[in-house]
């Protein structure tokens, strides 16, 4: 297999080895938003993402504020992805683009938040807003969600490569499956981005239980961080996080002998 660069924060390295776990949050009241967090990190959890699209108060940037600087403290050694997934993205809240860079600015002046993620076919700006946040100190994820299908072959590379050329940290892919071949197409645009660009970090997922071998066969095929539950599910077909880390172990732990 070819190396990735190794994007290393937090004692953590992302784009190489056992892929990460990262386990969303989705609670609606501050208060809930801290105690998950608190929960996640005392179990020394990868990564955790928080949808802020489901939190209450997503209108109000203070009320955002407050909760990052409730989190600053428990996220000292976990990695923390912000992501307000529009509706248009399988998220809940349908905000303008405005809105949504207002608040991704927010968690950039933050300076608590690893990664950002940016809905890069719904950004009026996506490259120009990834280097903004960039300048301002965190890392960026360029996402696209299809939520109805799995796009032909060459429209997952044209996807992949749109997004890789805009800088981002991480270049961020999930897809509907319909039948067993779409997994294996995701899969194989996966293996075929890893290896035209290895120094580009890649998270890939085919959804619903059809496409569940897509978020344990990353380390094989090049996607370096897998979704998982702690309780609600962000997308159809994360698998509980206590069951995949043992999955991803034995899997890394075979290919580690083999190398």
């Amino acid at each position: 297999m070819l190396k990735q660069k190794e994007l290393v924060i937090k004692g953590k390295t992302i784009g190489k080895g056992k892929p990460l776990i990262c386990i969303p949050v989705m609670k609606p009241h501050k208060e809930q938003i801290i105690e998950e967090f608190q929960k996640l990190t005392a179990l020394k959890t990868d990564m955790i993402e928080w949808r802020v699209d489901a939190f209450e108060n997503a209108d109000d940037l203070n009320a955002i504020r407050e909760v990052l600087d409730a989190l600053a403290p428990i996220v000292n050694n976990t990695l923390f992805v912000f992501t307000f997934r529009s509706k248009n993205q399988g998220g809940l809240l349908a905000y303008s683009k405005e809105q949504i860079e207002d608040i991704h600015e927010i968690a950039a002046e933050s300076h608590i938040v690893d990664f950002i993620d940016i809905e890069f076919f719904e950004s009026s700006h996506a490259t120009r807003e990834i280097k903004k946040l960039q300048k301002m100190g965190t890392h960026t994820i360029s996402s696209h969600h299809d939520f109805e299908e799995t796009p032909s072959a060459s429209v997952i590379e044209m996807l992949l490569e749109q997004m890789n050329t805009s800088g981002t940290d991480i270049v961020k892919l999930a897809v509907m499956p319909n039948s067993p071949e779409d997994v294996l197409t995701l899969l194989q645009e996966t293996l075929n981005f890893h290896n035209k660009f290895p120094d580009r970090p890649l998270i890939t997922m085919s959804m619903d239980a059809l496409g569940g071998i897509s978020r344990i066969s990353g380390e094989v095929f090049g996607s370096c961080v897998t979704f998982a539950t702690a309780g609600q599910a962000s997308a159809p077909g994360q698998l509980p996080a206590e069951n995949i880390d043992s999955i991803l172990s034995i899997l890394h732990n075979g290919l580690s002998k083999e190398v």
